[in-house]
C-alpha cells in the first residue's frame, strides 16, 4: 500500500457556497499545516485532537488565500483509515484551486480518480461491494436506488456474501479433514446432506439473481422507445412526459428523422425514452435512415411505446410495426382519441396480441397520461421490488459472480449424482467460494481494483 500523500478537490467545480479540498496519508497533517494558521497567527493544527474541524486561514506565506474551516480526522478514525485533513474554504474555482495547487507544492500529489475509497478499500475498511455502492450513492437517480445504494454500503450484499462463503468452507473444511482421517470423520451418508445444502445455496442464489432484473430496473433505468407512423403523437408524448419542447411537433408527416432521447421520471424509475423517426415506408434517404435506426433501437428495448393514430385507418406500416412489437413488453397508445376514430379499440386490440395493453389518449389534450405512467409503475414496480425485505443485486459484476457460483455448485450436484469421489466436491465448492469472493474483493486481480475505481469521480 502507497504510504504517499494525495489531494483533490472533492465538491463540484462550480462557483458554490462552500468548496472541500481533502488531502490524505501520512504527511496529510503536516502539509496543511505549513499552509494554514488560527486567529492568533500560529501554525496549530498538529497539536488538535482528532475528529476536531477548527477556523482559521489558508495562506502562501505572504498573504491569506482565503478564510476556513480545517477538519482533523487522524487514523485510524477516518474514511481512509489514514491522518485526513479537509479544508473547507469558499467555492469559488479560483480559490479552490489556488488551495489545492498549494497542497501539492507542500508535497501531495494529485488524486486519481476514487483513490481515497479504493485506500478505504485496500487499508480493510470497507469491502469491494461496499466501495462500488459509494458510486452507486452519488450517481443514484432515483430515491429508491439511493435507498438500495445505501444498504448495500451498509453491508446488505457483503454480508449474504460472507454468508454463503461461511457455509462453503464449512463443507469443504469437512470434506478435507474426513479425507485426512477417515476414521474418525465418516463420510457415510454425507453425499445426501451435502446435496440438500448445495439445494439450499442455489435455491438463494436464484432468488438474488432473479430480483436483479428489478435491481437493473432502479439503477439503470427502463430502455423505451415510442414507434409508430409518422404523425402519430410520438413526438408530442415526450414534450408531454418531459414538460418541454423537446421535440419539433408538425402536421407535416416525417418531421422526426432522427432518434430523440430523454430521461423522464416516472416514480420511483427512471425512463430512458427514444423518440424515433416515424416507421413508414419511404424514398427520403434521410428518413429511410432514421427508419432503421428506430427499427435497431426498438430491438433493445425494455419497453416499447407504440403509438397508433387513431383518426386514420391501419395500413401496413402498422402492420409491420405490430409484428416487430410480438412478445414484447409493450404499451399501446390509442391515440388522438379527441378526434373521430377511423379504428375501434377492439378492432385494434384484434390486431395486437390478446394481453396487449391498450390505453385510450390524446397527447394534444393531455388525455390518458396519468393512466399511462400507472400502468408503467404496476408493470415495473408494484409488488416486485420491496426493500424492506429484500436484497436487489445491481452490480453486473456482482450478477456475473453469483451465476458463476450458481454454475459451481450445479456443478457439485452432478458429481453427487454420478458418485464421484468426494475430493471432485471440494474442487467446485472452491470455485463457487473463489467467484464469492470476487464480490467482496477477497479473490480479485489488482488491474480488475483498479478499473472499477477508475471510474469513480475525482476526489471521492
Amino acid at each position: 500500500m502507497k504510504t504517499d500523500t494525495i489531494a483533490a478537490i472533492a465538491t463540484a467545480m462550480s462557483n458554490s457556497g462552500i468548496g472541500i479540498i481533502r488531502v490524505s496519508g501520512d504527511k496529510a497533517i503536516d502539509i496543511v499545516n505549513s499552509v494554514y494558521i488560527n486567529k492568533k497567527r500560529e501554525l496549530a493544527l498538529k497539536k488538535y485532537e482528532s475528529n476536531t474541524i477548527h477556523y482559521g486561514f489558508i495562506f502562501d506565506g505572504k498573504e491569506i488565500i482565503d478564510e476556513v474551516m480545517v477538519s482533523v480526522l487522524k487514523k485510524p478514525n477516518s474514511f481512509t483509515t489514514e491522518d485526513t485533513v479537509e479544508i473547507n474554504c469558499h467555492g469559488g474555482m479560483l480559490v479552490m484551486n489556488h488551495i489545492l495547487s498549494l497542497v501539492i507544492e507542500k508535497g501531495a500529489r494529485f488524486a486519481q480518480p476514487g483513490e481515497f475509497t479504493k485506500r478505504a478499500f485496500l487499508n480493510g475498511r470497507i469491502d469491494l461491494s461496499k466501495a462500488e455502492a459509494v458510486m452507486d450513492i452519488i450517481s443514484s437517480k432515483s430515491e429508491i436506488a439511493l435507498r438500495n445504494s445505501v444498504r448495500q454500503l451498509r453491508g446488505s450484499v457483503s454480508n449474504k456474501v460472507r454468508q454463503f462463503r461461511r457455509d462453503i468452507i464449512h463443507e469443504v473444511a469437512y470434506i478435507e479433514s474426513a479425507l485426512d482421517d477417515p476414521e474418525y470423520i465418516s463420510l457415510e451418508g454425507y453425499q445426501a446432506e451435502l446435496d440438500d445444502k448445495i439445494d439450499n445455496l442455489i435455491n438463494e442464489l436464484e432468488k438474488l439473481l432473479s430480483a436483479s432484473e428489478n435491481g437493473k430496473i432502479i439503477t439503470e433505468g427502463i430502455k423505451t422507445v415510442i414507434v409508430g407512423k409518422p404523425n402519430a403523437g410520438k413526438s408530442s408524448l415526450l414534450n408531454l412526459l418531459s414538460g418541454e419542447e423537446k421535440a419539433i411537433v408538425t402536421e407535416i408527416a416525417g418531421t422526426t428523422r432522427d432518434a430523440l432521447e430523454e430521461d423522464i421520471r416516472i416514480g420511483e424509475i427512471i425512463l430512458h425514452i427514444v423518440d424515433t423517426a416515424g416507421i413508414r415506408s419511404t424514398e427520403d434517404i434521410i428518413e429511410k435512415i432514421g427508419v432503421e435506426k428506430a427499427k435497431r433501437y426498438l430491438e433493445e428495448a425494455d419497453l416499447i411505446i407504440y403509438v397508433v393514430d387513431s383518426s386514420v385507418p391501419l395500413d401496413e406500416n402498422d402492420i409491420e410495426i405490430i409484428e416487430m412489437i410480438k412478445d414484447r413488453r409493450c404499451i399501446v397508445l390509442y391515440n388522438k382519441s379527441d378526434l373521430y376514430s377511423e379504428i375501434s379499440m377492439e378492432e385494434l386490440r384484434d390486431k395486437l396480441d390478446m394481453n396487449a395493453i391498450i390505453i385510450r389518449t390524446s397527447t394534444k389534450e393531455n388525455i390518458g397520461i396519468d393512466e399511462f405512467e400507472d400502468t408503467v409503475k404496476k408493470l415495473f414496480i408494484e409488488g416486485k421490488i420491496s426493500l424492506d425485505d429484500e436484497i436487489l443485486v445491481t452490480n453486473m459484476r456482482h450478477k456475473e459472480a453469483l451465476q458463476d457460483t450458481r454454475n459451481s455448485l450445479i456443478q457439485v450436484k452432478k458429481s453427487i449424482k454420478a458418485c464421484m469421489p468426494e475430493d471432485f466436491y471440494s474442487i467446485d465448492l472452491m470455485d463457487a467460494y473463489t467467484s464469492l469472493g470476487k464480490i467482496i474483493g477477497e479473490e480479485i486481480e489488482e488491474d480488475l481494483v483498479n478499473e472499477i475505481f477508475s471510474k469513480f469521480c475525482m476526489g471521492k
